[in-house]
């Protein structure tokens, strides 16, 4: 009865023609997935939202030092691929050709290309080189690794892996044309572990231990004898990013010592003294690199999820603007040798495509056009900015898109879409698939940022810390919820909540301690047992317990474990009222398949209606467009 009746709602979404025909054709359900009560999806659902499905980004990921090309990631099979661009406009030139997604780069100099790639999303990269469509491996094969730094002159590579037991990332170098330079340079505990950069003279190397969002603990390693020593005074809680050599050696960074936001500037790696440079007093410094002839830096500003690009010079400290790229959000960036800043750029009408800036001129030049399903992208909502005061006067912010009132007139649904992390933001990037919500069905879209949320400084990102505080960004939620249904034009009755990661976990925790508040709820790849998933990190995350614990709660005691409990989604599965769809990765290394098959099973044995799909090949969301595509299939039929 419960599939009928969402079959029945899902033929609602055709056109009137169709709206009489009991039988109407349903799409046939993928080899790929396994699904367990999902309702039938109609095939003129299908067909309507294709063109929504179709659509392509162009991720730069670096210029080609000796044809001068632009190296971007794209799609045109099942999976992103390298692909070359000779000039702004032209044709993009495949060069890779796996099964899994490919990304990497050329080394400077002869332009080697090193890329990674890993398997069904199990997160295990592997590193290799790549020539006339062809791989060759460099690592192990079975331990996970991680590219972080490229020499100047382009000899040596820098990664960390976990190939001695699986845990620690050790740091290594080795010159990827010959694979028996590689060698271990230090042997670490812990798997935040990177070589940030090589210095001039590729002797030494600046090293960053990631221990949390508020906390990156530096380092001076001796390439020869392994010796290394810290930098500045790691009893401090301070977040470095970055760690990028100026030709003439200065040490650049960004970190927040004595700012609630990251600030670009100067590290001296013998006395630690940071010194900011960029005059930005409020927002995030995301981003930076450095021209090869040390004449300006480039950096990107996150301004409450809104990218801007500056030029800066080291010398002066003037700092100009660029002012022609979209609205949105700025992805990979890097300069040429020849001092052409190439980046990505998305926004609410750009599905993240390939730009460059001229350092002299700042002009803006569109190198990719990505195909979007023969959809004219310009018609694509741009987001509101929405703010309010949540329980205890705390301001928090998010993205409000709202359907056009002139053809969808009346109150409109909303679909809150909570992020994941909680160490994330809401951007106002392409919306893709989503939009087929917003644009024909006239479904409102809001985007949250609760506290702990990145790019609104440390001290809001430290507000959720602490098993007895996370409750509170679910208190936000909450805020929101009273801000937007009261809205005139919003239907507070047709309210659904969704989210992946530990945006699947709070949609899981809107579902049970607020019943009744939302008309139904996706959740996908998200926790709901505290305590199964913190004994199931994976290894690598081990030397992350202690801060995990502080925050989340201890599973090692019986007052955390009884803590952890009540905190579960699953503990309260029996208050659940409305409708619920699962989704999965089975090779998630992240939040283990078992967290989804607790709620889908206790949902069973107490008779409650739940739709389960899981997807074999995939791991911690969905990379694969035949299985986004189905995903996106069954979410639109089950929200209708």
């Amino acid at each position: 009865m419960r599939r009928a009746m969402l079959a029945l709602a899902a033929t609602a979404l055709t056109p009137a023609a169709l709206l009489a025909q009991d039988a109407a054709p349903t799409a046939a359900k993928p080899a790929a997935i396994e699904a367990d009560g999902i309702p039938a999806v109609p095939q003129a659902l299908v067909d309507q939202t294709r063109p929504y499905m179709e659509f392509r980004t162009a991720s730069f990921q670096g210029w080609d030092p000796v044809s001068k090309a632009m190296l971007v990631s794209t799609r045109f099979g099942n999976v992103a691929q390298l692909h070359t661009v000779s000039a702004p406009g032209m044709a993009r030139r495949q060069i890779s050709f796996e099964a899994e997604p490919v990304g990497g780069g050329y080394l400077p100099g002869d332009g080697t290309l090193v890329v990674s790639k890993d398997k069904g999303g199990n997160e295990f990269y592997q590193l290799y080189t790549l020539k006339d469509g062809r791989l060759s491996l460099l690592t192990d094969g079975k331990s996970r690794n991680g590219l972080s730094a490229v020499s100047r002159d382009g000899k040596w590579i820098g990664y960390s892996s976990t190939r001695r037991n699986g845990a620690d990332t050790d740091l290594y170098v080795m010159d990827p044309r010959n694979p028996a330079t590689n060698r271990m340079v230090r042997q670490v505990t812990g798997g935040g572990w990177a070589i940030a950069d090589f210095a001039p003279g590729n002797g030494q190397a600046v090293v960053a231990n990631y221990v949390s969002v508020t906390k990156t603990d530096l380092y001076w390693l001796d390439l020869s004898s392994g010796t290394m020593t810290p930098i500045g005074d790691h009893k401090q809680a301070i977040a470095y990013g970055g760690g990028k050599f100026a030709p003439d050696g200065t040490l650049w960074v960004t970190s927040d010592e004595g700012s609630d936001f990251q600030r670009l500037g100067t590290l001296d790696p013998k006395s630690g003294r940071f010194t900011a440079k960029s005059p930005e007093k409020k927002w995030d410094v995301e981003s930076f690199d450095i021209a090869d002839d040390g004449s300006f830096i480039a950096y990107a500003v996150n301004e409450a999820g809104i990218s801007k690009l500056r030029l800066m010079d080291p010398k002066s400290g003037a700092v100009r603007e660029v002012t022609g790229l979209p609205k949105g959000t700025i992805g990979s960036m890097s300069i040429a040798p020849w001092g052409t800043i190439g980046l990505t750029v998305s926004s609410a009408r750009v599905p993240a495509d390939a730009y460059s800036v001229d350092p002299a001129s700042l002009a803006v030049t569109r190198w990719t056009q990505s195909e979007t399903g023969g959809l004219d992208p310009a018609v694509n909502i741009e987001p509101e900015f929405v703010e309010v005061k949540s329980f205890d006067g705390e301001v928090v912010s998010g993205f409000l898109y709202r359907p056009d009132p002139a053809r969808f007139p009346g109150k409109r649904p909303l679909l809150l879409n909570i992020h994941g992390g909680p160490e994330g933001q809401s951007t106002p990037g392409f919306r893709g698939r989503t939009n087929y919500l917003l644009n024909e069905l006239g479904v409102a879209l809001f985007y949250p940022n609760v506290r702990g949320s990145t790019g609104f400084g440390k001290r809001f990102v430290s507000l959720d810390n602490g098993p007895f505080l996370r409750e509170n960004s679910v208190k936000d939620i909450g805020a929101f919820l009273d801000r937007l249904q009261a809205d005139p034009a919003l239907d507070a009755s047709r309210t659904a909540v969704t989210g992946g990661s530990y945006g699947g976990y709070a949609t899981m925790v809107g579902m049970t301690f607020t019943p009744t508040t939302f008309a139904c709820g996706v959740d996908i790849v998200g926790v709901t047992n505290l305590n199964t998933f913190m004994n199931t990190i994976p290894p690598y995350w081990e030397s992350a317990r202690p801060m995990l614990y502080r925050r989340i709660g201890d599973p090692t005691t019986e007052e955390g474990r009884a803590f952890l409990a009540s905190r579960s989604p699953v503990t309260h599965i029996g208050d659940i009222q409305r409708p619920l769809l699962v989704a999965q990765g089975a090779n998630d290394p992240r939040v283990n398949k078992d967290e989804a098959d607790q709620i889908v099973n206790a949902m069973k044995e107490r008779g409650l209606p739940v739709t389960y799909v899981l997807y074999p090949d995939e791991g911690h969301g969905f990379a694969k467009p035949a299985n986004r595509t189905s995903f996106y299939a069954v979410s639109e039929s089950f929200l209708s």
